[in-house]
C-alpha cells in the first residue's frame, strides 16, 4: 500500500517518541511502543467522525490532536496526539475517508452500526 501520510506523536514539537501514525489508501495506522510493538488499524470506509483538537500550548508549538471516531469493535476511537499540521492532517484524512466509502459503496449500516439491523430494523 502507497503511504498518503506519516507522522509520529511529538514531544514539545518534536518528532521523538515511539508512536507512529501512518495513512494509507485504504487504512489509518496507530504502531505504539518500543520493546512491546502494538499495531491496531482502522479501515477508512468504517471512520464516523474527525475531530481537531487544539490547545493554545499546543497552537504554539504547531501541532494538535485528531480524535477518530469509528465504527470498529476494537478501536472505537483513536487519537493522532500531538501531530504536525493537524488541520491539513484533518482534511488529507477526511478526503480520502470519502474516497474510500465511494469506493466501496458502504451502505448506511457502516454509518450507524450494524446494532440497528440486529434489532430488527431493515432500512434506515
Amino acid at each position: 500500500m502507497a503511504v498518503i501520510w506519516q507522522d509520529r506523536k511529538r514531544i514539545l514539537g518534536m518528532p521523538i517518541s515511539f508512536t507512529r501514525y501512518i495513512l494509507e489508501e485504504d487504512r489509518l495506522i496507530l504502531d505504539e511502543g518500543l520493546l512491546k510493538s502494538v499495531e491496531n488499524e482502522i479501515m477508512l470506509y468504517r471512520i464516523q467522525d474527525i475531530t481537531l483538537i487544539r490547545t493554545l500550548g499546543a497552537k504554539i508549538l504547531g501541532v494538535g490532536t485528531i480524535e477518530v471516531r469509528s465504527s470498529d469493535k476494537t478501536h472505537p476511537v483513536l487519537y493522532l496526539k500531538n501531530i504536525k499540521d493537524a488541520a491539513k492532517v484533518k482534511r488529507i484524512l477526511s478526503e480520502n475517508v470519502e474516497r474510500e466509502r465511494d469506493r466501496r459503496r458502504v451502505g448506511t449500516h457502516e454509518f450507524i452500526g450494524d446494532e440497528a439491523f440486529e434489532d430488527g430494523m431493515d432500512e434506515i
